[in-house]
C-alpha cells in the first residue's frame, strides 16, 4: 500500500502515474505509459484513452490533450486534487474551458493513506449556450457610460464602471450647487437610480443634512478631483444648458 506523500515531497507528474494505471487497470483497461508521445495510453475492446498528467493547469497541457484527439475522442487531463476543491472561481473557469474542448477530467488525492483517483467527468460532445442575460448586462453596463475610462488589461486599479460614473456625475453637481434633493438632481440629468446611488451610499461620498436633502462629504470631494476627465466631461455638458 503506498504511504501519504511526505510534506517535503515535491509532486511530480510521474507520482499521477501509478494511481491513474492502477485505476484504469481495476476497470479492465490494458494500461500502457509513453506511448507515441501520449503519458497514457488505456485500451479495452474498440474503446482508446488517452491521458496527459501535469502538476498543474496551463496552456502546454491542453495544447498537448488538444493533440491527443486527433487519435482519439476520450481523452482527459489528470491532475492533482486542488487545495480549495473545483468550486473556487478560478477551477470553475477550468472545468468550463475543459468542457468546451470536450475533454475529461480525472483528479487525484494525495491526502489519504493511499492516492484517490476521481473521474470529475468524461470528455462529451459540448454545446455552447449563450446567455441572453449576460449579454443585457454587458450592452447595460456599456450604455451606462459615457466615455472610455479604463485601460483594458490593467489590474489593481479601480474600475470605472456605470454606477460609479453615475455617483461621481451626483458628486460633481452637488459639489457645484451644494445640497440638493434627489428630485432637483434628476432633473439635472443624474438618472433614475440617483435615490438608490444617495442612499445605499456605497462610498461614502454622500450624507443626508436633512430629510430628501443630500450634500457632498470631504470623501467624496477628494475623489471626485481624483477624476478629472470625467468632471471635465460633465462641465463641458453643463455649459451647454
Amino acid at each position: 500500500m503506498r504511504q501519504k506523500q511526505h510534506k517535503s515531497h515535491v509532486l511530480r507528474e510521474s507520482d499521477l502515474y501509478g494511481p491513474v494505471r492502477d485505476y484504469l487497470v481495476a476497470q479492465g483497461y490494458t494500461v500502457r505509459g509513453e506511448v507515441k508521445d501520449c503519458d497514457i495510453t488505456a485500451v479495452k475492446d474498440e474503446d482508446l484513452i488517452i491521458i496527459e498528467l501535469k502538476r498543474a493547469f496551463g496552456t502546454s497541457l491542453l495544447m498537448q490533450a488538444t493533440q491527443r484527439q486527433r487519435a482519439t475522442d476520450s481523452v482527459y487531463v489528470a491532475m492533482p486534487q486542488p487545495k480549495g476543491g473545483v468550486r473556487t472561481r478560478r477551477w470553475r473557469a477550468v472545468v468550463h474551458l475543459l468542457r468546451r474542448l470536450e475533454l475529461g477530467l480525472i483528479l487525484v488525492a494525495f491526502n489519504r493513506s493511499k492516492p484517490y483517483v476521481e473521474i470529475v467527468f468524461h470528455p462529451l460532445p459540448y454545446e455552447r449556450q449563450k446567455s441572453r442575460k449576460h449579454k443585457h448586462a454587458i450592452l447595460t453596463e456599456i450604455a451606462g457610460r459615457s466615455g472610455d475610462f479604463n485601460e483594458g488589461g490593467t489590474t489593481h486599479r479601480k474600475r470605472m464602471t456605470a454606477y460609479r460614473e453615475n455617483a461621481l456625475q451626483i458628486a460633481w453637481f452637488l459639489d457645484r450647487h451644494g445640497p440638493l434633493t434627489p428630485r432637483r438632481l434628476r432633473e439635472l440629468g443624474t438618472g433614475s437610480k440617483t435615490l438608490s446611488i444617495l442612499a445605499s451610499n456605497v462610498y461614502g461620498w454622500f450624507e443626508r443634512v436633512e430629510r430628501g436633502v443630500y450634500r457632498l462629504t470631504q470623501q467624496g470631494r477628494d475623489e471626485l478631483a481624483t477624476y478629472p476627465e470625467v468632471v471635465k466631461r460633465y462641465a463641458a455638458v453643463e455649459s451647454k444648458r
